[in-house]
């Protein structure tokens, strides 16, 4: 385990960080800052959160876990983008999800870019 943190990009962190971050995001947005008032809100936190818990299978390789998520992410950078376009109540929330997405793909392009640079593989 330490030689895989030892060998673990910061932009690697970075992206770990803004994947929790969105998590975190999901849970207080849809579970106490703004919850769902026509769908239940165990529904809600389910179908936001759950999938942002799926890479952890993958947590072993830091890499494929952050392809899991970066992938993920586009759904929520949608979602934030329809929510900060049609709803002003939640409009920050939904820019906050924005930024932490475009983080996470960032963070992805940035370490593989990094690590092709380096003369590693890029997959």
């Amino acid at each position: 385990m330490n030689a895989v943190r030892e060998s673990m990009l910061p932009v690697y962190r970075l992206g770990l960080a803004a994947w929790a971050g969105l998590t975190l995001l999901q849970l207080a947005w849809h579970g106490w800052l703004a919850p769902p008032t026509h769908l239940s809100p165990a529904l809600v936190l389910a179908i936001t959160v759950a999938p942002l818990l799926l890479p952890l299978t993958a947590l072993r390789n830091v890499r494929r876990a952050l392809l899991w998520v970066g992938i993920l992410s586009l759904f929520y950078f949608c979602h934030g983008i329809s929510e900060a376009w049609s709803s002003a109540d939640t409009r920050v929330l939904a820019l906050i999800e924005i930024g932490l997405t475009l983080l996470l793909i960032g963070s992805l392009g940035a370490g593989v870019r990094r690590r092709a640079a380096r003369g590693g593989t890029a997959s």
